[in-house]
């Protein structure tokens, strides 16, 4: 717990003087409660910051089974791009392109 937080925490049960809304260590309530929620807040994001970095990345298993789907979906694509329909069609599209007059 940071220096700020116990000191507030202190002025806070030490009780304030209400008529000049002054704490104990001369600090107001409402700066109390700043630093009080700036520390709450700074604490769940360093939380959250933990939490992310324990699990940053995929597993090794999760790397293996992505390479088989790429894998998987190169053969799938050069079957169909190699297959006699598309490959006709392909050399129609670059006959054109290269008979074309500019």
């Amino acid at each position: 717990m940071g220096r700020a937080v116990r000191e507030a925490r202190t002025a806070r049960n030490a009780g304030h003087d209400r008529r000049e809304g002054r704490g104990a260590s001369g600090t107001t309530e409402r700066d109390l409660t700043g630093v009080l929620m700036y520390e709450m807040v700074r604490a769940r994001l360093r939380a959250l910051v933990g939490r992310m970095r324990r699990d940053a990345g995929m597993v090794t298993s999760e790397y293996a089974m992505g390479i088989i789907a790429a894998v998987a979906f190169a053969v799938l694509l050069y079957e169909v791009v190699t297959s006699g329909q598309v490959k006709t069609e392909l050399q129609n599209i670059v006959k054109r392109a290269l008979s074309a007059r500019m």
